[in-house]
């Protein structure tokens, strides 16, 4: 786990070369032997909740759609750009989030948007009319986005080599953790109405403070801005045994060459980028697509909404040991290796959940569609972040982000156009399926990243 080395510094966009004196060691090479310690847990549960938090705004007006919908008196297709609009903000904040984290900071970036998030989620829960509660929404996803776009390439920045890889898989769990928490929250106070789970979702915003408190800012950014006796500082406090006055092997990035979106396609990346936007797009409808509109389908299968919410919470538990197995594994056999054949299985669990001519058939189906997709979801969050150097890392994870996000907006309102013109439940969710095999064929040519440094 190491910054760019010289060699790589020449060859890479934006990069510049490394004056590596003699003695000098690389940041990385502090964490290849360095414990997991108390700040290692403090600030993985600082990063999780961020997590928790992000999966949360996606989903708790989902399942209080129903109400929204009656107190705006808006139909099924407004709803879905409502359940969107957070996305929709989020595309473009995670574009602009991303390189200025390259540039400022992992953890400023972190603090400025979980606080802007939780104030314009606050105001969302006060909308008027359906216009301002459009605008808030979108606002709160512009806001929200940078934490968003930031919390994996940070956790990864913060990690031992050794255990990079399942910690970061761990890290994903947040997501069926905050599907949990938006059921039960939602039918605990749902009776109440939207405008409280709105602002219940502003109130999470006050982790802020336990971010600021447990999370150091990256030593991998630090020295590759120079700041080395902070990044020294940092790894010291990780439990690394940093002897005063190190010079790490690594020169300052050019402040203006930091987060360059462009440096992304060009040369060696260019392959991979573009690879890597296909797959996230695709994975992310394939995921979405279904996520969004589950309840609905499921009620067209004959369950109440009440029975429907307990499916979906049904399938979020099982997304748990998806995550753990995947953990495992690609600690194990690498991210290639795990990620392939899990998508390969979520798709054909998918297709037996469309076809399932029982109520026991589509929950086995379904469940195990769940661990599956959700297992890949975990070594994809920590691969995606593998494939770029510290100066470009958040920039790519940015894109990386707009791409998912962009198929979490598109999908709600085309599997609704979908719905609300009785193309079928089956027919629905085999469309939803295909662009699950497309990331399959996307994601296999790209590189294997087990075992490497973080340049």
């Amino acid at each position: 786990m190491s910054t760019m080395r010289e060699a790589d510094r020449g060859a890479m966009p934006g990069g510049v070369a490394a004056a590596v004196g003699a003695g000098d060691r690389p940041v990385g090479a502090w964490f290849e032997s360095m414990p997991f310690g108390r700040a290692h847990i403090l600030a993985a549960a600082a990063l999780f909740m961020a997590f928790v938090i992000e999966s949360w705004e996606q989903l708790a007006l989902v399942y209080v759609s129903g109400d929204l919908g009656g107190a705006f008196g808006i139909d099924e297709s407004a709803i879905g750009w409502a359940l969107s609009a957070v996305a929709l903000g989020m595309i473009p904040g995670s574009l602009v989030w991303g390189p200025v984290s390259d540039r400022i900071g992992r953890r400023s970036v972190c603090l400025w948007s979980l606080a802007a998030y939780g104030v314009v989620a606050l105001a969302s829960a006060f909308s008027p009319n359906f216009t301002v509660l459009m605008i808030t929404r979108f606002v709160s996803g512009l806001a929200l986005a940078g934490i968003y776009t930031v919390t994996f390439p940070y956790f990864l920045e913060l990690l031992p080599s050794r255990l990079r890889g399942r910690a970061a898989v761990y890290l994903s769990i947040g997501w069926p953790i905050g599907v949990l928490l938006a059921v039960g929250v939602t039918q605990a106070l749902g009776g109440l109405g939207w405008h409280v789970v709105a602002l219940a979702s502003g109130l999470a915003g006050l982790w802020v403070f336990a971010i600021r408190a447990w999370v150091p800012e990256s030593p991998y950014w630090l020295a590759e801005q120079g700041r080395y006796k902070e990044a020294a500082d940092v790894l010291r406090r990780l439990g690394a045994d940093v002897p005063e006055g190190t010079v790490f092997a690594s020169a300052p990035t050019e402040a203006a060459r930091a987060g360059r979106p462009v440096d992304l396609f060009r040369g060696p990346l260019l392959r991979v980028s573009v690879l890597m936007l296909i797959v996230n797009f695709a994975f992310n409808w394939g995921y979405w697509g279904l996520q969004t509109w589950l309840p609905t389908l499921l009620q067209d299968k004959g369950l109440s909404m009440s029975a429907s919410l307990g499916f979906v919470a049904l399938s979020a538990v099982f997304m748990i040991p998806g995550y753990v197995s995947a953990s495992w594994l690609t600690g194990r056999y690498g991210r290639k290796k795990v990620f392939l054949p899990y998508v390969a299985l979520a798709a054909a669990s998918g297709v037996a959940f469309a076809y399932a001519d029982s109520l026991t058939a589509m929950y086995v189906a379904n469940f195990a569609l769940s661990f599956f997709c959700l297992g890949a979801w975990g070594v994809w969050n920590t691969w995606n972040g593998e494939f770029y150097p510290t100066a470009l890392r958040a920039t790519g994870y940015s894109w990386a982000t707009a791409a998912q996000l962009g198929a979490t907006s598109l999908a709600p309102s085309v599997v609704g156009f979908l719905l609300a013109r009785a193309t079928g439940y089956s027919s629905t969710i085999l469309f939803i399926m295909a662009f699950l095999a497309l990331a399959l064929i996307c994601a296999a040519p790209l590189p294997e990243t087990e075992g490497r440094d973080l340049e």
